[in-house]
């Protein structure tokens, strides 16, 4: 049996392109079929298994995974690799029925139901129990089967459903408190209980943040964020632990950014990471994002695109417009060649029954190719041109980053720092900004984790963190003595770790080591607020530090403007060993404020020494690869269908739309 560390420690040699399967709603007698046709179109690995769990065990005990051994024999004796998922997202009736304390409660203290998924509490002892056992189960029958490549806990984890207010939940709270508070006077000091007579006499009077006339305390409805999401965490974990011991392949969760969880803590004990993303073709930019974070959430061990549309996303009430021709194969190449193992669709037949009918699918319900079938052909044309290629290399190390935050994204949510009717804050959304900004200039890029390391960076950016903590401060002022730039952007280190106001410094200990001195924290939005850098003017919107040199190694970079204040900056750089700490204080806003922000990027990239950027028409994409004996290569694709340009190793690529391009030196 493998140890962690050498299971995650494969290395690629193929690439997969699946499809996910679910046998067990149709006539069994379709398998062979099924399987012809995926071997004519190249799919070489299915998932499936996720939503079988009353197939597994239609009666509380009555286990058996018979039938999805004969699949697996079959899948296996046509080449075709599985990915088995973990059934706990939709327990069989008999877990639930008749028993409402097994269920999940939200906020408004409503209890879910049967009939779609994602409605058991995963804190209810009986539940946690029935999901140990059937994980068990699939384990022991299929752990060792020579088709499986891999396995998947659950499915989409807090898709539709985000804190859980549960009774087992709440019990766990109180529980989650005492251990890391010890007493409740330490708990009291930490949140501020004074105010509003809020103060506890034991841990157990602590209320979860249900309905309240307001609101509660910030303290506490970031706390039991976190503390919700480190319990979903370690419900994976215990998954985890059962299919070690009977399994040696590799494990994995399928994630999307938008779930409600603390994505950094839950890939701790995965083997490698995945994500689902369906995007249309006007936001490609979103799964760029995804191979971004999801590649440098493992380092040194590929990810999958676990799920995405063939043509279209769909539910009750809902479709999106089909792709264009040719988004699909650049979808598929970009992702491929920003790291991705596997690229994998939902799904493989169209679903007769259920909630998601008008979703697209490679056949249909009728079993006849559906409108995007072509362009799943031509992505397997696609990924035998790239796959002796890839598997010899990698993607270059990105000199770039931009800082993901869970905590800071939890702080978002419980306080949307700086938003109001006119402008909208959200975590992912700042995220996105910059990363967008990168994208735009051909700036090859990861997204790190808070906790990740920062070995390799010569630029990082790290927006919207409210909490900065003196371990990431650390290790940002390692890179930056050692010639490294901070961005510090707006909003971080405008809390502390409890989620409260600092008291030392308007941005705590990034004052000293930004070397200024915060004057006023105020909101800058529909005011007369206006930045000036760069020989640059734009409007402010959002949260705004405004600041001063406190330092005789910091200058000004960019003045604020405003009949509120006067002789304070929103722009200031501070040298710091071979390095420097810029101090982004407030958002610039519309057409000038991109036009600002790219040129803030632009001359830190230079002043940096940022090597991996490319000169790039919009929509178009450069992935940089490096092969074992060090030779360089790019892939080029073209991502917004208009058609586009990039200079690559001294030579300008003219790409058609949703073309792409493989460059060698």
């Amino acid at each position: 049996m493998r140890s962690i560390e050498q299971r995650r420690k494969f290395r690629m040699n193929k690439l997969f392109h699946g499809a996910a399967y679910y046998p067990e709603l149709w006539p069994e007698a379709d398998i062979d079929r099924d399987i012809i046709e995926m071997n004519r179109l190249g799919i070489n690995v299915v998932r499936m298994g996720e939503f079988a769990w009353s197939r597994m065990e239609p009666d509380e005990g009555r286990i058996s995974l018979d039938f999805f051994v004969r699949v697996m024999d079959r899948l296996h004796a046509a080449g075709i690799g599985v990915v088995f998922c973990t059934p706990t997202p939709t327990p069989p009736i008999w877990l639930v029925h008749g028993h409402p304390e097994r269920c999940f409660v939200d906020a408004e203290g409503n209890v879910m139901s049967h009939g779609a998924r994602q409605h058991p509490s995963y804190e209810n002892p009986f539940v946690r129990a029935a999901c140990a056992r059937i994980v068990e189960a699939c384990a022991q029958a299929l752990g060792r089967h020579p088709a499986l490549v891999a396995w998947q806990i659950d499915n989409e984890l807090k898709c539709h459903v985000a804190e859980d207010f549960n009774p087992s939940a709440i019990a766990h709270w109180h529980a989650w408190l005492e251990t890391r508070y010890g007493t409740i006077e330490e708990l009291n000091d930490a949140w501020g209980t004074e105010i509003w007579s809020q103060r506890y006499q034991r841990f157990d009077q602590v209320p979860a943040p249900v309905r309240t006339p307001f609101l509660h305390n910030a303290s506490l409805s970031t706390a039991y964020r976190m503390f919700s999401r480190e319990s979903i965490a370690d419900f994976l974990d215990a998954q985890c632990m059962l299919l070690r011991r009977q399994s040696s392949v590799p494990i994995t969760h399928n994630f999307s950014l938008g779930f409600f969880l603390n994505f950094e803590r839950t890939c701790v004990n995965l083997d490698f990471a995945s994500f689902d993303n369906y995007p249309s073709a006007q936001n490609w930019s979103a799964m760029m994002l995804d191979n971004d974070l999801l590649r440098a959430a493992k380092p040194g061990r590929a990810h999958w695109l676990m799920e995405t549309s063939v043509s279209h996303n769909g539910w009750l009430g809902n479709h999106e417009p089909a792709h264009p021709a040719g988004f699909l194969v650049a979808e598929a190449v970009s992702a491929y060649a920003l790291g991705a193992e596997a690229v994998c669709y939902w799904l493989w037949r169209q679903q007769r029954t259920g909630c998601e009918l008008p979703h697209s699918a490679i056949m249909s319900a009728w079993f006849k190719p559906t409108i995007g079938y072509a362009q799943v052909e031509a992505v397997e044309t696609a990924r035998k041109r790239l796959e002796p290629f890839l598997v010899a290399s990698k993607p270059a190390a990105a000199e770039v980053a931009v800082t993901w935050s869970d905590l800071g994204r939890a702080m978002l949510q419980t306080e949307p720092l700086g938003g109001n009717k006119t402008h909208e804050v959200s975590f992912l959304g700042m995220i996105s900004v910059w990363h967008q900004l990168l994208l735009d200039l051909g700036v090859h890029r990861d997204v790190r984790f808070e906790g990740g390391s920062l070995d390799g960076l010569k630029l990082l950016i790290t927006p919207a963190m409210p909490y900065a903590s003196p371990e990431f401060l650390k290790r940002v002022e390692a890179m930056v003595r050692a010639g490294g730039i901070w961005i510090c952007a707006p909003t971080t280190g405008s809390r502390t770790v409890e989620h409260a106001v600092p008291t030392d410094a308007g941005l705590g200990a990034i004052d000293a080591l930004a070397g200024i001195e915060t004057e006023y924290s105020y909101p800058v939005s529909d005011t007369d607020a206006v930045g000036e850098a760069f020989g640059l003017s734009t409007p402010l919107a959002g949260w705004c530090s405004a600041v001063r040199p406190a330092h005789a190694d910091t200058r000004i970079i960019g003045e604020l403007k405003t009949g509120q204040a006067s002789s304070v900056a929103f722009l200031t750089e501070r040298k710091l060993g071979r390095g420097a700490i810029v101090v982004l204080g407030a958002m610039p806003q519309g057409e000038a404020g991109q036009t600002l922000l790219k040129k803030l990027i632009s001359h830190y990239t230079l002043q940096a020494g940022v090597k991996e950027r490319y000169d790039v028409t919009s929509g178009t994409l450069v992935c940089p690869r490096v092969g074992a004996n060090g030779a360089r290569s790019w892939i080029v694709v073209n991502m917004d269908g208009h058609g586009g340009e990039a200079r690559v190793n001294g030579e300008v690529i003219k790409l058609e739309s949703y073309d792409w391009r493989v460059i060698s030196e």
